[in-house]
């Protein structure tokens, strides 16, 4: 698949295009890629005459979906909290972990005391495995180094993971993540001292995509996180929110007031909060992990996110504390049998909803104009991908239109 033009067929083709259901599938179609873009594809019977002299590559049956997207992850961070899983299993909570000096401020300490080639090293394993279940897009994380340097070197390195691996990176600053021990009880200042400073420089050595926060009693309050929001705008930088974890303080709401790309986690979200991420054309995603690490009880509210047409995207949330997982497959799985979401809204929810949650147009769906991130599958059909726990059926994946 070296050449410029060339086309995949006979394929089952899942195009994931919105509106064309179930999955968009053509059970004998084909894709003609040029310059590691799709030009056109669907049914091998309605292919245009202009592409019956390109290369053609046999697929043999099988599975063609969009490369997957991970739009949520913590996947750069030094160390790890397996003793923090321990604590939870006798008996502790997440917040009292937190409280005791332990979650993310844990990591902060490990992520601080790691060099930048340090942390590239340990994080290109996780990126690794991603890619290994088709994922050709990875949204990555600050908040681990809740000072000025380290979060710009979190942000240096995901940059460089473009350079290392073929997979494309979106950072999102997190400087209001938590608040670190040495400002404890000094929230404000730590914004004005430290997040929004932070921010600001990262923004002009152009190292960030977009700007995320937690909104939680353990995290910042929705007055301070919309300091953030505001200085986001100034800076022309969407927002996206880790909203309604583990309470509801009305961050989701307050995300979709800033007209934000995405709301995360959502677990006590209310209808109220459902109806103002509808109207601001805000994604829900969806982050089975944690729920099921933290061994949570109360799932997001998955019928009022259908009742009101809200987009629902699925991801792993990588981090080393409430969802230590880098399969999106799995995610997908258990999207499906925590939450009762279906096999087609977990894979829209890793593929079109996924890149809209990151202000991507131009992938997560196999239509023309969108790039040739592709995920070849040794399935029967598209369902396949959730049904099946801890197994990968990846047979291909095309990056950019290069295998």
């Amino acid at each position: 698949m070296q050449s410029e033009q060339y086309l995949l067929t006979n394929l089952k083709l899942a195009s994931m295009v919105a509106g064309k259901l179930p999955y968009g599938l053509d059970e004998d179609g084909a894709i003609a890629v040029s310059a590691g873009m799709t030009v056109w594809a669907g049914a091998s019977s309605d292919m245009p005459s202009l592409y019956a002299g390109w290369d053609a590559v046999e697929m043999g049956g099988r599975l063609v979906t969009p490369a997957l997207i991970d739009c949520h992850t913590h996947i750069v961070f030094g160390g790890d909290r397996a003793r923090e899983f321990e604590m939870r299993l006798e008996g502790a909570t997440y917040e009292e972990v937190a409280r005791a000096g332990g979650g993310i401020v844990s990591t902060v300490r490990a992520t601080r005391g790691a060099s930048e080639d340090e942390l590239l090293n340990s994080a290109i394993p996780r990126v690794n495995a991603l890619i290994a279940e088709g994922v050709s897009t990875i949204e990555i994380k600050s908040g681990y180094g809740l000072d000025i340097e380290t979060e710009m070197t979190m942000l240096r390195v995901a940059r460089r993971i473009e350079a290392v691996r073929p997979v494309r990176v979106k950072t999102s600053f997190l400087g209001a993540h938590a608040v670190p021990p040495e400002y404890k009880g000094r929230a404000d200042e730590y914004m004005d001292e430290v997040c929004i400073a932070a921010l600001e420089r990262a923004h002009a050595a152009g190292l960030v995509d977009a700007v995320d926060g937690f909104c939680e009693g353990i995290g910042f309050m929705s007055a301070q996180i919309e300091r953030v929001f505001v200085k986001a705008g100034e800076l022309g930088l969407p927002v996206k929110l880790h909203a309604e974890q583990l309470s509801n303080l009305g961050g989701a709401k307050l995300a979709a007031s800033h007209g934000a790309l995405s709301a995360d986690h959502l677990e006590y979200l209310e209808e109220d909060g459902v109806q103002a991420m509808a109207k601001a054309g805000t994604v829900a995603v969806i982050l089975p992990g944690a729920f099921y690490t933290l061994r949570e009880t109360k799932a997001p509210p998955i019928d009022l996110f259908r009742k009101h047409n809200v987009p629902m995207a699925v991801a792993t949330d990588c981090n080393p504390g409430s969802s230590p997982m880098t399969s999106l497959l799995l995610t997908m799985n258990m999207a499906c049998t925590l939450f009762r979401m279906t096999p087609e809204e977990a894979l829209a929810g890793a593929t079109r909803n996924a890149a809209q949650a990151l202000g991507i147009k131009d992938a997560g769906t196999i239509e023309p104009a969108k790039r040739a991130d592709l995920a070849v599958w040794d399935v029967a059909h598209p369902a396949e991908l959730s049904y099946r726990i801890g197994f990968n059926p990846l047979y291909q994946r095309i990056f950019a239109g290069a295998a």
